[in-house]
């Protein structure tokens, strides 16, 4: 069948529009028309070059559709099933998902080669072989995935929304209750007030943080991290430390968590000062695999007993903690309609990116057309 997608071919370009021809699914894999795409700084990243996967590749990882076909094998979900995308697959039997930590299942190894498991390329098109970001694609209007990629949801949650359960939502809010394990009565500041710094704040909120200091160069996600459950907001990143000193009395943040769109030394260092001892800093941001990043007193961390480090996908369970925060959602102690700034055709997703580089959005979504 043919399929339209918006694909990367150099590191550098603008993405591209264009018609892809897409072959059925083989053993365990299905097919899904995609309904809506979250626009997440992580696709930068490739399209950047900063982080190397399969050129071309239709680019897109945070996603929701409906089941159209199912391969040999499949039993997780079945033609008719409104599903989303999880970025890391989950196999269910690796080693890491065997101990509960499906957010490094060793299927995750292959998203940035662009295929599915026994070197199925499901897309092609004028450049031959085409690989698809996280395995997935989901800036296509149907995509070839693998059924651990795929979590069942009920049909009466929205689509839209639902989409952004498939990264954004469990990384930030994660990045909160399971990577720095906040408490209730804790202290806690969020460096990067986008798809996953809001989510954080959300999750420190739930958690039960005291305080939850926003830290943010672009006043308007200052003023959405406070209707979402910051405490206090800043754009200086000193003033931030300063607030945690002023409200522990001297103590400092319990937890920092670093999620800004491309990490950088300077917010690291600024994050683990502004914890106090046996504080935690939590860094969910990337860059490149090459970039040295992390420059600290080790002596610091040694005598004060403080933490760094990294967590993916928030430390969460995909096949569990996505209807877990779809249930938050449907209770209202969750907010994801909020976080939808602006909707794009497929044809947009540039301007999209532009708005999301200009600090414009929180999410981003593409709405697809199915005419």
């Amino acid at each position: 069948m043919k399929t339209t997608a918006a694909v990367v071919h150099e590191a550098g370009k603008p993405l591209e529009i264009e018609e892809l021809d897409l072959g059925g699914p083989g053993e365990g894999e299905i097919l899904v028309r995609y309904t809506h795409a979250g626009l997440c700084h992580s696709d930068l990243h490739v399209m950047q070059g900063e982080i190397q996967g399969w050129l071309p590749m239709v680019m897109g990882h945070e996603g929701a559709g409906v089941v159209e076909e199912v391969g040999p094998g499949v039993t997780r979900v079945a033609p008719g099933d409104h599903i989303v995308c999880s970025f890391i697959p989950s196999c269910g039997t690796c080693h890491w998902c065997a101990t509960g930590q499906q957010a490094i299942c060793d299927w995750g190894a292959n998203t940035m080669r662009g295929f599915l498991p026994g070197e199925h390329w499901p897309l092609s098109g004028p450049a031959g072989r085409y690989g698809a970001m996280c395995m997935l694609g989901t800036f296509s209007q149907y995509g070839v995935i693998h059924q651990n990629s795929a979590v069942k949801i009920d049909e009466d949650l929205p689509l839209d929304v639902s989409a952004l359960v498939g990264c954004g939502v469990p990384t930030g809010w994660g990045s909160a209750v399971y990577a720095a394990d906040v408490r209730p009565g804790q202290t806690v500041v969020v460096y990067g007030i986008g798809g996953i710094g809001i989510n954080a704040v959300q999750g420190a909120r739930l958690a039960g943080a005291k305080n939850v200091i926003a830290v943010d160069p672009v006043a308007f996600k200052r003023e959405a991290a406070t209707q979402l459950g910051a405490t206090h907001t800043t754009g200086d990143p000193d003033e931030a430390h300063r607030l945690a000193q002023e409200l522990t009395r001297g103590v400092g943040a319990d937890k920092a968590i670093v999620t800004i769109g491309t990490t950088n030394s300077e917010v690291i260092d600024r994050a683990f000062t502004a914890v106090g001892k046996a504080g935690t800093v939590v860094l969910t941001s990337m860059g490149g695999f090459s970039d040295r990043t992390i420059s600290l007193p080790a002596t610091v961390a040694t005598l004060w007993k403080k933490t760094v480090k990294g967590s993916l996908f928030g430390d969460c369970n995909p096949t569990t903690d996505i209807p877990k925060l779809l249930g938050l959602y449907r209770d209202g102690d969750l907010k994801l309609d909020e976080l939808i700034t602006r909707r794009y055709t497929l044809e947009q997703v540039n301007e999209g990116y532009d708005d999301l580089v200009a600090g414009r959005n929180i999410r981003g979504m593409i709405v697809h057309r199915h005419d």
